[in-house]
Order: C-alpha cells, then structure tokens, then sequence
C-alpha cells in the first residue's frame, strides 16, 4: 500500500501546455504514473503528450475520470486553479508553485474546509510511492519500494533520507512534501496520520524546519495517540539567526518560538526520536526498528 497515490491514481495536470509543466510530466510519465488529462484554459479541445487538453478541471474529471491533479501555474493563478480543483472535488490535488500570496492561500484554505480534497502544497515537492506513481518534481533515483514513511518540509533533505533508507534496505511506502510556504494544505501531522494508518508504513520519517507550528502539531497529535510505530524527527536550523527568513517564506524564527532546539525538545518530549543532524537519520531510524523488532 502507499498514502495519497499509488498504481491507481490517474493524473491531470493544470498547466499541462507550459514548458515547466510539460517537462516535468514527461518524467512522470516515463515512470509509470498514468496521465489522463490537461487543463489550460482557452486550449480546450487540444491534445498535448497524447492526453486531451480541457477548459475546466470539472470536464477533464467527467471526460477522463481523473483522480488527482497537479498544479503547474503562476502564482498569481496557483489559488484560483487549487480552488477550482477544490469545487471539482478531485481527491488528491498538488501544487508545486512557488511564491503563492499568503492572502490567496487563506483563500485556498477556506475552501478545503469540509471539502473532499486532500491539498498537498503550494511550494511542494509533490508526492511518490515508488514503483507505483510519481506525482511531483523530486528526484527517483535513490527511492525504493518499501516500508518507510517520509514527511518532508524540505525537498533537498528528502532526496537524502530517501537514500539513507534505500541503502538501510528498507526502501519507501511514501515520501511526501508538505511544502515550504507559511500557510499550505497537508500538514506533518496529517501526513503522519495517514502513515500510522498505512499497513505498509512500519516506520516514519518526519523532516521539520524552523518557523511555524507545524512541529509543535506533530508532537501533540504523537503525545496523545501514542503510536506503536517508530517516529523519527529531524528539525534543522539550530544555529540559523533568529529574525532572518532562511530560504522560504515558511522558515523564520522568532526568539524563542519556531526555533529548532525548541521543536526537538517538544518532540523528544511527546517520544519522537530525534536525530542528531542529517547524517545520523538512517542510523537513529535503523536502531530504532531494532528495537522495535
């Protein structure tokens, strides 16, 4: 099994026609995700890498029976595509687009209440269960079909403990990134969530930054469930200054609040292991199933 997407997700691509888009979907596709449908408005009608082109993602849904989407549009469009996505009610909808206006993502934010959507994004990576589908634009190289569980605030470090846990030969039922920006869909607690009620996730990985709360989530949601599955944490930044915004908007700390030894303490008091520094994530997470076993 895998989380979010797997063998059966059947993909449309908002902003399919655009040079990012296409590239990207190529690769995908070359992978074994199965493609289905394009959305560009004023393109309707068109075919582009074999698959229809629509006006509207609600067309491409009924035409094609698309269950996911993935955003490739400008940010000043990224909100009113997701929230069309939203209203179409597509399942599974990622966005990898940069610099969404935080405005605009409360936007976003407001029309996922109560809807049937699961948002992964803005400023994400994507998603990808090996060997199964890849719905984003991380690397593959290194990943491997296994029991491994991987929530990510951070792209560059995913590609890392992807490797980490393929040469472990535990491989990985899951990676996901959550996304960099301050407000987004799809927390490290909702992920976490959805791993510890994966039969095929044995273990997690969680990879927090400084700034925001999503940390301090995680680490109530883990006090008051308790899991029986090993969670290991690494939240980077410790010697980042406070008040200085360190590669995106979601990274900033603020004296004493979002900072990393402060994150670490407050998982390691909910029973999160954490690991020491990057290297060490593989080494933490394979004594721990150790001891798990």
């Amino acid at each position: 099994m895998a989380i979010l997407v797997d063998a059966n997700t059947r993909l449309m691509c908002q902003g399919l026609t655009g040079r990012t888009a296409t590239y990207h979907i190529e690769r995908m596709v070359a992978y074994g995700t199965t493609l289905v449908a394009g959305v560009t408005p004023g393109k309707g009608g068109r075919t582009h890498l074999d698959v229809p082109v629509f006006d509207t993602v609600a067309a491409a849904k009924s035409a094609t029976g698309a269950n996911a989407s993935i955003v490739f549009v400008p940010p000043q469009n990224a909100a009113r595509a997701m929230i069309e996505a939203i209203e179409a009610e597509i399942p599974v909808v990622v966005c990898v687009t940069e610099r969404v206006p935080v405005l605009d993502m409360l936007r976003v934010r407001q029309a996922l209440r109560g809807s049937k959507t699961r948002l992964v994004g803005a400023n994400s990576q994507g998603l990808l269960s090996p060997g199964q589908a890849q719905v984003g634009v991380m690397t593959t190289v290194a990943s491997r079909p296994g029991s491994v569980g991987i929530a990510s605030r951070s792209a560059s470090l995913t590609s890392e403990i992807m490797a980490q846990t393929t040469r472990l030969g535990l491989g990985q039922s899951t990676t996901v990134g959550v996304g960099g920006d301050p407000v987004h869909g799809l927390s490290l607690k909702d992920a976490a969530e959805l791993f510890l009620a994966d039969t095929a996730t044995r273990s997690i990985v969680v990879v927090g930054e400084i700034g925001g709360g999503e940390e301090e989530e995680l680490a109530a949601f883990v006090a008051s469930v308790r899991p029986t599955k090993p969670i290991i944490a690494l939240v980077v930044g410790r010697h980042a200054p406070r008040d200085r915004r360190m590669g995106h908007a979601g990274a900033f700390a603020s004296l004493a609040v979002g900072t990393a030894v402060e994150k670490n303490r407050i998982l390691a008091d909910a029973g999160v292991l954490i690991a020491a520094d990057a290297a060490s994530v593989g080494r933490t997470l394979a004594n721990a199933m150790a001891t798990a076993t």
